[in-house]
């Protein structure tokens, strides 16, 4: 497997620790943080509504690992974040093409519906061939998306198989995430 920390990939992140659900997503996204800040990934956050992966941004940070975040008109940056890039685009559409052009991967994490709303703007919002997604199906969090990559996408997407990856835990988070920037 090539050594992606050479090339710092830019990883668009969408994830969330706002509302009901799994208490465990804020370690998850700790430890999903610190994992590729060492592996030398370059994370852009998604900050829309005051809903952002904090624990994640702040582990990758603490692991010395490079995180910028794209925001709407209402971020608020904690000190744990500062120097932190933060750039305003205040039309969401806006937001999530911007996101889909700079990130070379989409990575999903268990959240809150508006994460998982974000995630699919950002995708959509792919020019030409959409970007590969990588989903951490932690507690079955994403097997709807996973029936509906196979019911519906697989009849209308071109190598949807290869596009859209779900993982079982953090480390094979990023060994999916390897394997699909590999192939790009």
């Amino acid at each position: 497997m090539a050594d992606l920390s050479k090339t710092q990939p830019v990883i668009g992140i969408f994830a969330s620790d706002k509302g009901p659900g799994d208490p465990e997503r804020a370690s998850l996204m700790s430890q999903t943080g610190t994992l590729f800040a060492r592996r030398g990934a370059q994370l852009l956050c998604l900050w829309e509504n005051g809903v952002c992966p904090l624990p994640l941004m702040t582990a990758a940070r603490t692991a010395g690992g490079p995180v910028s975040i794209l925001a709407d008109e209402e971020v608020s940056v904690p000190p744990t974040l500062a120097g932190v890039p933060v750039r305003v685009v205040e039309d969401r559409a806006a937001r999530h093409a911007l996101l889909a052009e700079e990130a070379q991967v989409l990575l999903a994490l268990p959240g809150s519906l508006a994460s998982a709303s974000s995630l699919f703007g950002a995708w959509a919002a792919g020019q030409g061939k959409p970007k590969p997604v990588v989903m951490l199906n932690r507690h079955r969090a994403f097997e709807v998306v996973k029936g509906f990559a196979g019911d519906v996408l697989s009849h209308s997407v071109a190598g949807y198989d290869r596009n859209i990856q779900f993982a079982d835990n953090v480390e094979d988070l990023w060994h999916k995430v390897s394997w699909v920037l590999e192939r790009r």
